[in-house]
């Protein structure tokens, strides 16, 4: 029987793509009103630079091992103080930023510092105040609160990922734990957050499910770790990698069901 649920939370119970693509949208409305430049032109370019420019970052390898992506470099602050390689991104990131915000800038026709520095920090106000939560989320976690002990296993920065909690409070007393990457030290998909995470909660891997967006890393992570796992695919993707869930879903609305047959109920 299964005991126990690990979320993930990026695109899974909250809806971090929408927040980002508002964030950027807004503040290249910015930009349009002050130089005329297209809005849809300006995102596309900040889309392009954004990840190009973060791979060239002397901490661009913790942010693969933690799990911490190129958006959300615009806009964290990465103030940790319990890790060296936090801090060393933490007294880069501000420059990282503004070289996005001028070669995307420089992309489409406009060379201008001043501006490259007032849309960075234009960003990164817009992305504080524009959370979006999944529509279903509190309504599914309020049901599985009930038969089950629930987990967050999130990849990301302490800073940055209890600033997102933070931001939307109601999810917290939903979970029993909440296991961090970059507190713990390493993200999914590697198997000893996994456990980690088990130990914490006095769960078993066999009775445990692991329920995320993402195949890469919360997927063949919980299958090396030996959980269940339900992949949570909203967008309809094909599932092309190999990587092979107990179950598909497209909502968090189906979780019930899903479980109840894994579970062996129909």
């Amino acid at each position: 029987m299964i005991h126990t649920l690990l979320f993930d939370l990026d695109d899974t119970l909250l809806w971090d793509k929408k927040s980002i693509s508002e964030s950027l949208l807004a503040t290249c409305n910015e930009a349009f009103r002050q130089v005329g430049v297209e809005s849809t032109e300006l995102m596309e370019a900040v889309r392009t630079v954004a990840p190009t420019l973060y791979e060239k970052q002397s901490f661009y390898p913790l942010t693969t091992a933690l799990g911490i992506n190129p958006f959300e470099g615009l806009w964290g602050t990465f103030d940790d103080i319990h890790d060296v390689r936090l801090r060393e991104m933490g007294a880069n990131i501000r420059m990282y930023q503004f070289e996005v915000w001028t070669e995307a800038l420089k992309n489409v026709g406009i060379e201008d510092f001043s501006l490259a520095r007032e849309l960075s920090k234009h960003f990164i106000d817009y992305r504080e105040t524009l959370p979006y939560v999944y529509e279903e989320t509190f309504e599914v976690l309020t049901k599985m609160n009930i038969p089950y002990q629930l987990a967050l296993v999130t990849n990301g920065a302490p800073s940055l990922q209890l600033k997102k909690l933070h931001m939307t409070k109601a999810l917290i007393p939903h979970f029993d734990r909440i296991v961090i990457s970059g507190a713990f030290g390493v993200g999914k998909p590697d198997t000893s957050i996994f456990s980690y995470a088990l130990e914490q909660l006095g769960a078993d891997a066999n009775q445990t499910v692991m329920i995320g967006d993402n195949l890469h890393t919360d997927i063949i992570g919980g299958i090396r770790a030996g959980l269940k796992t339900i992949w949570l695919n909203r967008d309809h993707e094909e599932a092309d990698t190999g990587i092979v869930p107990d179950a598909e879903i497209s909502t968090l609305r189906e979780l019930e069901e899903t479980l109840g047959k894994l579970n062996g109920f129909e």
